[in-house]
């Protein structure tokens, strides 16, 4: 089995975005807010992720790890009872197209996270997406201010609160900021590498796996820029006195595949170890386009892992499947329930 750990509901309705511009212009105007929740037929849903299905049929992958749109979660913006609105229903249709596409799509929620408060206050959503929802992680957003950097490190007592629910459900988080509102970052270009690259340096600085040995992160983007400066982030460990890498952040700190040239994950594959790599695409997202000097898509990250040299087939079964089944437990109970054994690694 191909699990791709990393995608992100892009095609969803229209009336989604419709619903979520009344939110925001009732803050200017009341009598702009919406008059009720958007609603969608199960038909309209299905039709919606055809352009996921048809790439899954075309690149042979089988299941997507399936989260609301990133720059859709806009923590940065509106209230919290609007944001905990939000949330809900962009969570209920990822359910939804759980639900319908069983085979294909398994679900990991958004939270409710402000700007400057605890949070301890997305536990009602956590629960409910995993006691309810069968969700099996979340997406948790290291900076609510959108581009700002707002709240404090993701090291300091202020996030424990998350990281004690996260352990008690069983889930891993995956580090993913929402959009920027910071002119100086463009949001999928360099928010989101910034977010990435920032919280492993953070990871190093602190001892936040001491208190949390059970907990597990996964940063996206292949972790931002932090293969290309490895050299740079054991030297600084190490002038920290911090223990080696593999000993202080790799037991609990996984990179997905989403780097979109082969020499990027010829890259990751030989600085990072096998066990803490898990193949991903972030279809359909950041990047649509077709890669000119191939012809292939950018995002078509199966294409680089199969033309991997150096790996065999336990390495290869574990960046596409076990890996993920591994850090994503909820996911492998799932997986195990249906008659999918994990792989021998």
């Amino acid at each position: 089995m191909i699990i791709d750990i990393h995608g992100h509901y892009t095609t969803e309705p229209a009336a989604m975005h419709q619903f979520r511009d009344k939110q925001l212009a009732g803050l200017a105007d009341p009598a702009r807010k919406p008059g009720g929740l958007p609603q969608f037929s199960d038909e309209e849903l299905i039709a919606s992720v055809q352009p996921q299905l048809a790439f899954q049929r075309e690149r042979g992958t089988d299941l997507t790890i399936f989260s609301p749109r990133a720059s859709g979660m806009g923590h940065h913006v509106g209230t919290e009872a609007i944001g905990k609105t939000w949330t809900r229903l962009s969570n209920d249709l990822i359910h939804r197209i759980c639900t319908l596409l069983p085979d294909n799509f398994v679900g990991v929620g958004q939270l409710p996270q402000v700007p400057g408060v605890s949070p301890a206050h997305c536990f009602e959503e956590m629960d409910r997406c995993v006691e309810e929802l069968g969700f099996v992680g979340f997406n948790l957003n290291p900076d609510p201010s959108g581009g700002y950097w707002t709240d404090p490190p993701m090291t300091d007592r202020h996030w424990y609160p998350i990281y004690e629910k996260l352990c008690a459900l069983d889930v891993p988080a995956m580090i993913h900021v929402t959009g920027s509102c910071n002119p100086n970052f463009h949001a999928t270009g360099a928010h989101y590498i910034n977010g990435d690259t920032t919280v492993f340096m953070q990871l190093i600085q602190g001892d936040l796996f001491k208190d949390f040995p059970d907990l597990k992160l996964v940063i996206p983007h292949g972790g931002g820029a932090v293969p290309y400066h490895w050299g740079r982030y054991r030297g600084i460990a190490q002038d920290m006195n911090k223990p080696l890498l593999t000993e202080h952040l790799l037991k609990n700190v996984f990179f997905d595949t989403c780097v979109y040239h082969q020499p990027g994950i010829d890259l990751l594959s030989k600085v990072i170890p096998v066990e803490n790599v898990l193949f991903a695409s972030e279809m359909v997202g950041a990047v649509k386009s077709r890669d000119p000097e191939t012809g292939e898509y950018f995002d078509d990250t199966k294409r680089y892992v199969d033309a991997l040299s150096g790996l065999d087939d336990a390495a290869r079964a574990a960046i596409f499947e076990g890996n993920a089944r591994r850090v994503y437990p909820r996911l492998d109970t799932l997986l195990t329930g249906r008659g999918h054994p994990a792989p021998a690694l």
